[in-house]
């Protein structure tokens, strides 16, 4: 029997590994540390109840397969990862559909490095890989996933500068940006491929980052035709379009809480769920349609405002949860005219 509905999340772990592992210079879960990270992520999983979840800061396929089964909800999903470069985490996904095909990307697409005034700019890895899972969300309609982590705001720091140099920070920023901006630019290249000219539903999901206004997630999103162009000239601009399930929440209801992570009293939206216009309601052509969005993010507080330490266990993002609706199958049977 096909679902008529189903939900998509998206996760960041928070450094998802082994116990007695560095993952970072002198950091490591101890077995009790890890044991409560499992029974963490386990209850949070039992929270969203989503049937494609994607996840990020995955260091470990093993750790992830144990959190997964310390959920009822996750117990049977499959899991496809992506390995992170080195000893550097990955992004995951587990799905109840069945997995038709995988593919990763570590490098950008040649046509997608840019250049500015003729100099090339010198980037073309990414600094997490793209993890894309073609899935049959029943016997018809299949759709392609993304779960993607793009390059953190951290300043990118030369070695041997001052750290704490004001010019420096600013050049380290500069960096960062500079790379999530290239990034997203590869990942818009990879993206047209399933969105152009295809009436394929295609979603994204991941950390990115930055906020759904920002330059670089408006990159990856692709631009929004103007509002006095004609029909014509519009359709093929939506034809490429992906939209932000935060939209939609907005939409829906009178306040916007959508923050999934705080830094130094900032509330920010960096983890988000992107659709295609297969999933959009205003495309009236559309397969099914976001009905409803969830952020759990009651675990995260303001460290400006509370003396409390953040337990290492916890994720420092909050989850990202979408319900999709897909349209009723045709009736087989005609209608009768009165």
């Amino acid at each position: 029997m096909e679902r008529n509905q189903f939900r998509v999340g998206t996760f960041n772990l928070n450094n998802l590994m082994l116990p007695d592992r560095e993952f970072y210079q002198g950091e490591t879960y101890s077995q009790a540390q890890y044991l409560k990270k499992l029974t963490w992520i386990g209850a949070q999983l039992d929270r969203m109840k989503a049937d494609i979840c994607g996840f990020q800061e995955v260091f470990h396929r093993g750790a992830l397969k144990e959190a997964l089964h310390r959920s009822e909800y996750h117990q049977q999903h499959e899991i496809v990862m992506a390995e992170g470069f080195g000893r550097g985490p990955g992004v995951a996904l587990a799905t109840n559909f069945p997995v038709l095909g995988q593919r990763v990307y570590d490098e950008f697409p040649a046509e997608s490095i840019l250049d500015l005034d003729g100099a090339e700019i010198p980037m073309r890895q990414f600094s997490h890989p793209v993890l894309a899972v073609d899935l049959a969300l029943s016997d018809t309609i299949h759709c392609t996933v993304f779960v993607v982590h793009l390059k953190s705001k951290r300043p990118m720091m030369t070695n041997g500068v001052d750290r704490s140099d004001p010019v420096e920070i600013a050049k380290g920023h500069a960096r960062s940006l500079i790379r999530r901006t290239a990034e997203a630019t590869a990942l818009r290249f990879l993206l047209m491929d399933g969105l152009r000219d295809r009436k394929y539903p295609v979603i994204v999901m991941g950390d990115v980052n930055d906020n759904h206004t920002a330059v670089t997630t408006q990159i990856v999103a692709g631009t929004p035709p103007w509002e006095c162009w004609p029909y014509r000239k519009k359709a093929p601009v939506w034809d490429v379009l992906l939209y932000q399930v935060k939209d939609i929440q907005a939409r829906l209801g009178y306040g916007d809480h959508y923050y999934t992570h705080i830094h130094n009293g900032h509330y920010d939206s960096l983890d988000h769920i992107m659709v295609s216009e297969e999933f959009s309601a205003q495309n009236r052509d559309r397969i099914g349609r976001v009905t409803y969005v969830s952020v759990f993010n009651d675990h995260l507080f303001d460290q400006t405002l509370l003396e409390e330490n953040f337990e290492p266990w916890q994720s420092d993002h909050g989850q990202v949860v979408a319900t999709i609706e897909l349209n009723p199958p045709p009736s087989p049977w005609p209608q009768l005219v009165a």
